[in-house]
């Protein structure tokens, strides 16, 4: 396989299934046993995974309410997406870690980099849950900044659309996929990836995202294998082809990152 440790993210909305709202139970086993499958040829995997299924900060305004306490209400909402994920997992016997970007003590170990990477390291699946633990970051913008320090060899967004198109697929019949696309070209042409804090955190530490359908079985696994699918975005070449540590004094989430606990 290609790489060595991923980072899974995964949208809220995707577990509802057919449904309008909560988890479908056939969609959650479906994404267990795709991450099962991966873990089990020694990739270490990695999964953050949104609330929209639940609850979307962003929508806190709407009904009359703070955007802190909203956005506060919706890691709460990834963090039980984690537990279900979690339980899912556990019962196809496969050993997970839940760590929490908000301290849960009961239900998840605090977020801690160096315990993340031991237990990715152990061959456990690691679910990072509520977001970076502060507002107005999305989960996407975690994806990125957690794939960052534990040094992930990619970003693999998994969606219910098989790649980046020219338009909108669902409402543009003429619209085609991109195989692969530069950062910057993502910009030139405002193609809608993630949003621009966790966009602007890959394109800054030549973090590859690949874009690709999470929703039909056996597509993590074949992509995994090297199999083309979907689009990988990528710096065009015109880095070292390394990943470079998180710089806390460029990057947009510098006052966060330094208060980032860790622990020997």
């Amino acid at each position: 396989m290609k790489y060595n440790r991923i980072l899974l993210k995964l949208s809220g909305e995707a577990l509802m299934g057919q449904q309008q709202y909560g988890i479908d139970a056939e969609r959650l086993m479906q994404y267990a046993s795709e991450i099962k499958a991966v873990a089990a040829t020694g990739v270490q995997v990695a999964v953050v995974i949104g609330g929209g299924n639940i609850y979307r900060g962003v929508e806190a305004e709407a009904f009359g309410l703070d955007r802190v306490q909203g956005d506060y209400m919706g890691m709460l909402a990834t963090v039980i997406n984690s537990m279900a994920l979690q339980s899912a997992l556990e019962k196809l016997d496969v050993s997970t870690r839940l760590l929490s970007g908000l301290t849960i003590q009961r239900v998840c170990e605090p977020y801690i980099r160096r315990r993340a990477v031991r237990h990715l390291e152990k061959g456990r699946v690691v679910i990072f849950g509520a977001g970076i633990g502060s507002p107005y970051f999305t989960t996407d913008s975690a994806a990125s900044l957690r794939a960052i320090e534990i040094e992930a060899d990619v970003v693999l967004k998994g969606t219910r659309v098989d790649g980046i198109y020219t338009a909108d697929p669902e409402k543009d019949p003429t619209a085609t996929r991109y195989a692969e696309i530069t950062f910057d070209e993502v910009l030139s042409k405002k193609l809608n990836v993630m949003d621009m804090t966790a966009f602007t955190l890959c394109k800054e530490n030549n973090l590859p995202i690949i874009v690709f359908d999470m929703n039909t079985a056996g597509n993590l696994e074949r992509l995994l294998n090297g199999e083309p699918m979907g689009t990988l975005v990528h710096d065009g070449g015109k880095g070292d082809g390394r990943k470079h540590a998180l710089d806390p004094i460029n990057s947009l989430l510098q006052p966060l990152v330094g208060k980032l606990p860790e622990q020997a």
